[in-house]
């Protein structure tokens, strides 16, 4: 379990690195938007490239901070519901969502939008818009996002199964598990950290 859990670590890492990069393209989405329309307003120009790029970085935030979101456990809730049920059953229910609605559906996205990728990349497909943007580079981006989402939901399902053999501690009051997860990675000796979830402490 000690070597499935370092390799979540390990995606975690990469996603969360991912998401904070990409986050900060909202400000340069921001910044462009506030250009296009300044340059629209005093010069009487504008150029469909401009307007393109926005939905680009939008597309590119949106979808690539998705798995960082799901590991940090930001992710929308029932959470009328969810809070109601025993850790027990939340946890089946995490499991069993990871297993039987995640990682089949980011799977087959990835399968079938590579297939989208494909065909837009071999007809060189371009914006309908005049000066717009080619569209092939965009569509390259879902299945490398749903990817990295495939990757996160396989972490946070070996974190769930540490959570239910013992393994792993549980914030739940922290709203995830998340830290739980790379404190247990962590270098620090155990007396160090009384929080330190005890990484097969449940077998001895």
């Amino acid at each position: 379990m000690e070597k499935l859990l370092a390799l979540s670590r390990l995606i975690d890492r990469a996603t969360g690195v991912v998401g904070r990069s990409v986050a900060w393209l909202v400000v340069v989405a921001a910044v462009i938007s506030a250009g296009n329309a300044v340059v629209r307003k005093a010069f009487d120009w504008s150029a469909n490239g401009l307007l393109e790029i926005q939905w680009w970085l939008f597309a590119v935030v949106f979808l690539l901070a998705a798995p960082w979101t799901l590991a940090v456990n930001e992710h929308i809730r029932i959470d009328i519901v969810n809070s109601r049920l025993s850790k027990s059953k939340r946890n089946i229910i995490e499991l069993m969502g990871h297993v039987l609605f995640l990682l089949p559906m980011a799977g087959m996205i990835v399968y079938t939008s590579w297939l989208f990728f494909a065909s837009s990349y071999a007809q060189n497909e371009q914006s309908p818009n005049a000066g717009g943007l080619p569209l092939w580079p965009i569509k390259l981006l879902i299945p490398i996002a749903f990817a990295l989402l495939f990757l996160q939901g396989l972490s946070e399902l070996i974190k769930r199964i540490a959570i239910m053999r013992g393994d792993l501690d549980d914030p739940t009051s922290q709203g995830g598990y998340h830290d739980a997860a790379v404190a247990a990675g962590s270098d620090l000796a155990p007396n160090a950290n009384p929080n330190r979830p005890n990484i097969g402490g449940a077998s001895q």
